[in-house]
């Protein structure tokens, strides 16, 4: 696959583990016997070219970069995801949080690789056949404000109190407003996401509950799961989806690496998709 960053196949090239002079940016772990096409790239400006070095029956995504320049700009980090969730895809992956760099390929073998091969391949095997999905929920902005208004008789006083009168003239009473609003759509949000996470459970290895990132999010959800099983969730989602027509608005993202999922010793998640 050309372009960015490549998928993982069977392909000779890859196999060298080396990268030129610089720094060696570490993206993850991956069993032994992967392969990466010549075009697999990574991060950086131009985007570096992302080899395997492999200790025992483990190997490490890992490219060159330079050490004179900082790494943080977007496309760097869309690149890091972007390798690890293509490789997900296909393989098992321990994913390493943005921004992993040694000073190069020998010190990931001696750092990384030897001290915890046995418990990244352990966490592989764990994760045979298996990525993570994120689900996200939003509210429908006056669908779930309508909802308010009618549920709760207090919410409904102080909009006609404020109604027609001056911002200044019914300051406490709108900031009250906003506190019970708000407080509506929490306990929406975590009886919503109580109920999806349930559905979704048993098809699932694991289901964590994301905290909220926007005010009218409906639910957040983080799933390990079979990647066999992902037309199963799709559907359950669709149900919901039809369930909560012009309420709920209901994205899943995935498959990808298990971000939220990997918290053994020496193993760091990437940033949240």
């Amino acid at each position: 696959m050309s372009g960015s960053t490549g998928k993982l196949t069977a392909d000779e090239a890859g196999r060298t583990g080396s990268v030129p002079s610089g720094g060696a940016y570490v993206y993850g772990i991956v069993p032994e016997d992967v392969e990466l096409t010549p075009d697999t790239r990574g991060v950086g400006d131009p985007p570096g070219r992302v080899v395997l070095v492999r200790h025992g029956r483990i190997a490490a995504l890992v490219s060159d970069v330079p050490t004179d320049r900082p790494l943080g700009r977007p496309d760097d980090l869309m690149a890091h995801q972007r390798l690890l969730d293509e490789a997900a895809a296909e393989v098992p992956v321990l994913p390493l949080r943005f921004g992993a760099v040694v000073t190069d390929t020998q010190a990931v073998v001696d750092e990384l690789l030897t001290p915890y091969h046995d418990e990244f391949l352990a966490a592989l095997n764990e994760l045979e056949g298996r990525a993570q999905y994120v689900v996200k929920g939003r509210y429908v902005e006056r669908t779930v404000l309508r909802e308010a208004f009618e549920d709760d008789p207090e919410i409904a006083q102080l909009r006609e109190e404020i109604r027609d009168r001056s911002e200044e003239e019914t300051w406490d009473t709108r900031i009250r407003l906003g506190e019970l609003i708000n407080e509506a759509i929490s306990a929406r949000r975590e009886a919503d996401t109580g109920t999806l996470a349930e559905a979704l459970a048993p098809l699932c290895v694991t289901v964590v509950i994301r905290e909220p990132t926007h005010e009218y999010d409906a639910a957040h959800l983080a799933l390990l799961a079979e990647t066999r099983r992902e037309p199963e969730i799709a559907q359950v989602l669709d149900t919901f989806a039809e369930r909560w027509t012009d309420r709920v608005e209901l994205r899943l993202l995935g498959p990808m690496a298990p971000y939220d999922f990997v918290t053994a010793q020496g193993q760091q998640g990437g940033e949240e998709p």
